[in-house]
């Protein structure tokens, strides 16, 4: 997926993702590192993928939630004032 190997084109390296920031791909890698360090050969860039947007979705819905509470605390009749 990361590294292009003359047989074969990396994901990144596609003609539809080169307008993709490096960073995401570098975060990949790097977390991948770390797992190799304790676990090597276990984990794919896959799995480091699925477990990372896992997180991120469970955090996106936490942020949401939150904002409900927040939102029926400060406006304890339901309605904003600007609706």
């Amino acid at each position: 997926m990361v590294a292009s190997t003359p047989g074969n084109k990396a994901e990144k390296d596609a003609e539809e993702n080169l307008s993709l920031p490096g960073d995401g791909f570098d975060a990949v890698m790097r977390a991948k590192a770390a797992v190799e360090e304790a676990c090597p050969g276990i984990v794919s860039c896959a799995d480091i993928l699925t477990i990372t947007t896992r997180d991120l979705v469970g955090l996106v819905i936490y942020v949401y939630k939150l904002s409900l509470s927040v939102i029926s605390l400060m406006y304890p009749s339901g309605k904003p004032w600007f609706y």
